[in-house]
């Protein structure tokens, strides 16, 4: 097995940069200007639990649906359960369309970065000891990609701010329109490598188990970020997954050898 890397693919929210405050303030003003509420201020305890359950949201869009369905009550609980089916019924009620939404997230984010850039950026914080991570990895012979669902150019932006300059062509954000999957498999065959000379760190569990069901990826290495937006259940169950490493902040930001941990 080897100890490093050929190609080292990367989630972005969950993994890199925490983004919760900043979320919640993108999601609550996209929610007023689709379902236009009375009462623009957000309740008090509306942050907090939509932090809570940031690890159901897979892409933009559902944000502000999730800020609908707090809004209308529904348990936590049932929505950690069965979040894919009360979306649907928010977005069948409202005859919306997911990029209905999410179009207008984008909107406001836009506006929001060209008129107060020091402030959208504030709402941003990332991981410790990620950035030095990022640079290392770029200083090496290790290939770095960024493969999120958040606009790539929204990620672009936000590593730059921190130094980091990374070229377009090596963030796959929601634009490119397809699993993250299928893009694993693209750079497998782009760079000409095994399938396990690409490690893939990702904080949803969903996402690496699509990964797992792939017959041609079984040999990429697939690590569990559990600093991310996810939940203790997730932790156990990665940690229990034969096929997933589990890993700690601490490890990410060690030598690749210490990433390769046994779960059981």
């Amino acid at each position: 097995m080897a100890n490093s890397p050929t190609i080292l693919a990367l989630d972005f929210d969950g993994v890199i940069c925490d983004g919760l405050i900043e979320y919640f303030e993108v999601s609550w003003h996209t929610y007023c200007q689709v379902w236009l509420p009375d009462d623009r201020t957000p309740p008090g305890d509306l942050a907090s639990k939509f932090y809570r359950l940031r690890p159901v949201i897979e892409t933009g869009w559902e944000m502000p649906v999730l800020v609908k369905a707090l809004v209308e009550g529904i348990a936590e609980e049932k929505i950690l359960q069965d979040w894919s089916a009360i979306a649907k019924q928010i977005l069948q009620a409202g005859n919306f369309q997911p990029s209905d939404i999410g179009s207008k997230l984008d909107k406001y984010r836009d506006e929001w970065i060209a008129t107060d850039l020091d402030g959208w950026l504030s709402r941003h914080k990332f991981y410790p000891g990620v950035i030095e991570k990022l640079e290392a990895t770029i200083s090496s012979s290790i290939k770095l990609y960024i493969v999120t669902t958040k606009e790539g150019r929204f990620a672009q932006q936000l590593l730059a701010q921190q130094g980091v300059e990374l070229p377009k062509e090596v963030i796959f954000g929601k634009e490119v329109k397809r699993p993250k999957y299928e893009i694993l498999r693209e750079l497998i065959q782009a760079e000409k490598i095994a399938p396990e000379s690409l490690w893939f760190v990702e904080d949803r569990l969903k996402t690496l188990q699509l990964v797992k069901q792939q017959a041609d990826l079984e040999a990429v290495k697939l690590f569990f970020a559990d600093w991310g937006y996810n939940t203790a259940v997730e932790k156990v169950t990665a940690k229990n997954d034969p096929r997933i490493h589990l890993l700690s902040l601490a490890q990410f930001a060690r030598d690749f050898s210490d990433w390769l941990v046994v779960n059981a």
